[in-house]
């Protein structure tokens, strides 16, 4: 049995020895790709420079950065406590990410570093907003090496300064701002994919190509038992199912060959480090801020992803501004597993339990139990530590300039390479013409040949929101904000060439007329209507080529005009009226002479009346009027065939119809001019873009800023004329004919000096206030008359209003800011003439020496 014994022992002894080598080989073959995927490629942006962080200057920070409170030392020690007991019952985990320095070289507690802080601006209320801004605004710098967390931990007050770092800077800053606006955030330290930690987007599809949710379609209508039956079909449905078959499966085999392609070449190469790369994101939970469901931000982009993501292989700990927990929980599977109740100790280890019992003890705590009274002392400190609260933040205030908002992108500008796409940021206003964003879509995945540009613009006086220009088909379609003249909505359009092919889109609720949409090429032109009291929604006009003997509109100035052949409009039904006399289409055959009329169906009827008119003159050559006669018109009438046709009541709708055929040639040349003008106006734009500056942006408005500094200087020369004058003069003269003044003619002079000034800046006060209340009465009443009359308005008398109501809005702007002056400057001008008073040698020799 000794022998046996023996063997086992030495077998034993040689695996482990074995494991051992096999350990060191990996770990040095660890260490080789940290040295190679240390200087791997990272999308950082080939514009900004490195920084030395070395070289920053902690001159002029606070104390707090550079020393640690009594209670943030505490903290320390229980933290150091906190890791020994780890690492005894996790030898096999990777030690904490608990107290890195911070940028002055002092340890500080990662909790710590959290400040929650709301901002003032409303887009960072919401977390879409909040991400958004914290990935543009800052730069990434990669973790070096990839698999450790980093050293050092900067204040966010310091990274929005320098406007760079790496994920954890992110995380903390972001959680900071997701906290003080009312998120239950948490910072996660943790693993992903050499896609997330690298920023590497070039095989995720740009989120403004990604498609929309479809919408569940609307359940089929029963078919109408009386509904008329199609023809049988003779044609063999086994065939053609066989032909279809065959054709979605030859169809579904080229689909999966040119996707096993586009995968192959898609496929990221293989990482060395899968799994050990480290990074650091967001959590947010459900509950507070009506968040329905747990889940990721990606500091890094912004964007939020599920727990149940691939790209997140794992979480070591998570922690806000109140407390810390280590993840108990298996990652063999990723998130895809985990449970995110904190609340649950088998699966979170806190750091500060509170009330909620002592921290696990290690093995071999109760043989410490049993020492003397002095070490005890020890153990029942430890005990109260667990009590123990988070000190407070010792990060400055994070504070946003309104400047550094409207900036975000460093150097300006931000560009991010997606799957066969290229998304460009600017600042608003660095560009001429407005551009702010642009994307341009690519057909291969070498990013070579351009498909589709999409642009967006900012603070354009042409009111131009995006442009889509079709690199194949040299389509561009252009969508314009509310408040545009003549109300266009949108311009689809290959040239801006007349008489080409192109579609206008209106805001159809400010037009006069309802247009909604207006079709157009060389020969033809549609226009749509909506909420017209004519009930029109159609009107299809076909145009003829220059030259042709066509009747035109009568006039000298459309001899040059396109001649029209056809006009074609079609009605809504009017329930006022019998079907068969409300007017569903209505066809002026320009060049055949002939109006044709057809009416709306009637009950239970499958054809509807019609009546078609031959257009004679009114008058023949000799100047006798012509009467019209029955072969002139033809008349169908459904459900009626014996109707007698009386030819007085044709006559009269025959002479109607002649004057709305003259009236319908008119408002097709004013849209064919109106069309003209667009072009013109938008030609005109294109080639001189202006840029639209608010009233209240005093840096770039250059006319408000002269007005501002004009009433500043007027309110400045003012009060220092003021000091200049002699106040006491005026009162003085009152007592002047004496030949010396008594001490209580100088306490009266005095008085009333004081109490002039007193009256003359209650005065001045009430005559502000009074302008101040009529300017807001004459606000109230311009915006209760707009709202009122907003539909009725066209798009230049609009533009004037809102112009007006702008200068009213600054007139009580200024007014507010003297009131506020006024009521500021007061007591001091108050006591300034006492004193001045007081130390008058007039007065001083009856009323003394001060």
């Amino acid at each position: 049995k000794g022998s046996r014994m023996d063997v086992l022992e030495e077998k034993e002894e040689e695996e482990q020895r074995e494991e051992e080598l096999k350990a060191l080989e990996i770990s040095d073959s660890l260490q080789d790709v940290e040295t190679k995927v240390s200087v791997e490629k990272v999308c950082v942006p080939s514009d900004v420079p490195d920084f030395d962080w070395s070289s920053i200057d902690t001159s002029q920070l606070p104390s707090s950065y550079k020393t640690n409170s009594l209670k943030e030392k505490k903290l320390l020690r229980i933290a150091d406590h906190f890791l020994q007991q780890y690492a005894h019952l996790c030898p096999d985990r990777k030690p904490l990410f608990l107290h890195p320095v911070n940028e002055c070289g002092v340890e500080k507690f990662v909790s710590t570093t959290v400040r929650p802080t709301l901002m003032p601006y409303t887009e960072l209320y919401h977390w879409d907003g909040c991400a958004s801004f914290v990935s543009d605004y800052l730069t990434m710098e990669p973790l070096r090496p990839p698999v450790a967390p980093p050293s050092s931990l900067y204040s966010p007050a310091t990274i929005l300064k320098y406007q760079r770092g790496n994920c954890f800077d992110f995380s903390v800053l972001l959680c900071s701002m997701l906290i003080g606006a009312g998120y239950d955030a948490y910072c996660v330290h943790g693993y992903a994919t050499r896609e997330i930690c690298t920023l590497d987007e070039t095989l995720e599809v740009c989120p403004l190509l990604r498609n929309p949710q479809e919408v569940p379609k609307e359940g089929m209508k029963k078919p109408d038992n009386y509904s008329i039956k199609p023809p049988l079909d003779m044609q063999s449905k086994f065939e053609l199912q066989q032909e279809a078959k065959k054709a979605a499966e030859t169809e579904a085999a080229q689909k999966n060959e040119d996707r096993e392609e586009e995968k192959e070449v898609e496929k990221p190469k293989r990482d060395p480090l899968h799994g050990l790369r480290v990074h650091a994101w967001v959590l947010v939970l459900s509950g507070k801020r009506e968040v329905p469901e747990t889940f990721f931000i990606n500091p890094f982009t912004g964007s939020s992803h599920s727990t149940m993501d691939e790209q997140f292989l794992g979480i070591e700990s998570v922690w806000n501004h109140k407390n810390y927990w280590v993840n108990m929980q298996d990652c063999g599977n990723g998130c895809k597993d985990l449970t995110f109740n904190l609340g649950d100790a088998v699966c979170w280890e806190v750091l500060l339990s509170g009330s909620n019992g002592p921290l696990q003890l290690r093995p071999g705590a109760e043989e410490e139990r049993e020492l003397p009274d002095g070490d005890m002392d020890g153990l029942q400190d430890e005990e109260k530590d667990v009590k123990f609260d988070m000190p407070p933040s010792w990060v400055a205030p994070i504070q946003i300039s309104p400047r550094e908002f409207e900036t975000r992108c460093s150097q300006g500008r931000k560009t991010i390479l997606y799957k066969k796409g290229r998304l460009e940021k600017w600042v608003p206003y660095l560009n001429e013409n407005g551009l702010v964003k642009r994307l341009t879509v690519y057909a291969d995945l070498d990013c070579t040949e351009v498909v589709e540009v999409r642009e967006w613009f900012k603070n354009r006086e042409d009111m131009l929101d995006t442009r889509e220009v079709n690199k194949q088909t040299q389509l561009t379609t252009e969508y314009f904000s509310p408040g545009r003249l003549l109300a266009l909505k949108a311009h689809t359009y290959t040239s801006l060439e007349p008489e080409t092919d192109r579609t206008m889109e209106f805001y159809h609720k400010v037009r006069v007329d309802g247009l909604q949409k207006r079709v157009e090429n060389a020969t033809e032109m549609t226009e749509y209507f909506v909420g017209r009291d004519d009930f029109l929604h159609v009107r299809h006009v076909e145009f003829g080529r220059r030259g042709e003997n066509i009747p035109l509109a009568g006039t000298t100035a459309d001899v040059n005009s396109r001649p029209i052949l056809q006009i074609k409009e079609r009605f809504h039904r009017n329930l006022e009226k019998p079907a068969d006399e409300d007017v569903a289409e209505r066809i002026f055959l320009i060049k055949e002479k002939k109006i044709r009329l057809t009416y709306h169906l009637k009950d239970r009827y499958i054809t509807a009346s019609k009546k078609d008119f031959f257009k004679v003159s009114e008058r023949d050559r000799t100047g006798k009027e012509i009467i019209l006669t029955p072969e002139k018109c033809t008349i169908y009438e459904a459900g009626s065939p014996e109707k007698e046709k009386k030819l007085l009541r044709l006559y009269k709708l025959l002479k109607e119809l002649r004057e709305d055929d003259k009236q319908l040639k008119q408002q097709i040349r004013r849209s064919e001019a109106e069309v003209l003008q667009i072009l013109k106006i938008r030609e005109d734009e294109e080639a001189a873009v202006k840029l639209s500056v608010s009233i209240y942006d005093t840096e770039r408005n250059e006319k408000r800023r002269q007005e501002y500094e004009a009433m500043r200087n007027a309110m400045e020369n003012e009060l220092r004329g003021e000091e200049d004058l002699d106040y006491l003069a005026p009162f003085l003269t009152r007592v002047s004919h004496q030949e010396k003044m008594t001490k209580g003619q100088a306490l009266r002079v005095r008085d009333d000096c004081l109490a002039d000034l007193k009256r003359r800046l209650v005065d001045r006060a009430n005559i502000i206030q009074a302008r101040f209340d009529k300017a807001v009465e004459e606000l109230q009443k311009k915006d209760q008359w707009f709202q009122e009359n907003r539909n009725r308005l066209s798009a230049e008398e609009e533009e004037e209003f809102l112009a007006r109501y702008s200068e009213t809005t600054f007139q009580i702007h200024i007014l507010a800011l003297r009131l506020s002056r006024l009521k500021q400057t007061a007591p001091q001008k108050y006591l300034a003439l006492s004193e001045r008073l007081r130390k008058d040698p007039r007065l001083t020799e009856h009323l003394g020496h001060p």
